[in-house]
């Protein structure tokens, strides 16, 4: 157990020294997996709302697709993204290969199907005869709606957690078409791998734990949200 005791000094003086190459990192991760995540639910928070609601032919190939997609995994993510950003790929003349870019993308090809699929089938538990019976009563579509979403809210947050904890966690994809490069695309999954690799684990314990503490944050925020929700809908009553 000495190997953890020692492991967990060692990364507290690295964390508390204020060493600038841990706080890159960790900076690094949230503005990739954040701005990720942002274009995720652009994406996929409509696209799982059109397929919980709607009823249309393809509708239950499109629910196969993103349910699969849900299991995709990263390293055929990241090798479909390398390929395309290489040299000799379709984009490869955007010279985006080994960038914060590419890391996103990738990035965003995880998250939305996570997404897409947890949206749909949270709107897809909402009774139908609710949407019905308030339009029948005169309700204006937008209200439908916004009834429907607030019926589907709990599913709808925990699309949101599912999607940031996919990105968030990810490493395969993010190592293949970013590079690791230090100071640049170097993230906590990464620079943890790097670490182990080395044989320093007190800098990858370290950023394991501020990453576990990020991932505990979010979905605190997310919970005391829906509880909120919850509260003001009671008291709406």
């Amino acid at each position: 157990m000495q190997i953890y005791s020692d492991a967990l000094r060692e990364g507290w003086a690295l964390l508390s020294s204020g060493t600038l190459d841990v706080w890159t990192i960790i900076l690094t991760s949230l503005r990739v997996s954040g701005t990720a995540v942002a274009l995720a639910l652009a994406v996929g928070l409509p696209l799982g709302i059109v397929l919980g609601v709607k009823r249309f032919v393809g509708r239950t190939a499109a629910l196969i697709v993103f349910n699969a997609g849900m299991g995709l995994p990263p390293v055929f993510v990241g090798l479909i993204v390398a390929m395309a950003l290489s040299r000799r790929g379709p984009l490869g003349d955007l010279s985006l290969l080994y960038s914060q870019t590419a890391m996103i993308i990738a990035q965003v090809i995880i998250a939305v199907p996570v997404i897409v699929a947890v949206t749909a089938a949270a709107v897809s538990a909402v009774p139908r005869e609710l949407r019905l019976q308030a339009a029948s009563l005169g309700a204006p579509r937008w209200r439908v709606a916004t009834l429907t979403l607030s019926e589907a809210r709990v599913g709808l947050i925990a699309a949101i957690a599912a999607g940031f904890g996919a990105v968030i966690s990810e490493v395969g994809a993010v190592q293949m078409v970013g590079g690791n490069l230090a100071g640049d695309t170097r993230v906590m999954t990464t620079a943890i791998v790097e670490f182990t690799r080395k044989g320093q684990y007190g800098s990858a314990l370290a950023l394991a734990l501020v990453l576990m503490a990020i991932v505990v944050f979010v979905n605190v925020v997310l919970a005391t949200m829906q509880t909120s929700a919850d509260r003001y809908e009671a008291g709406a009553r």
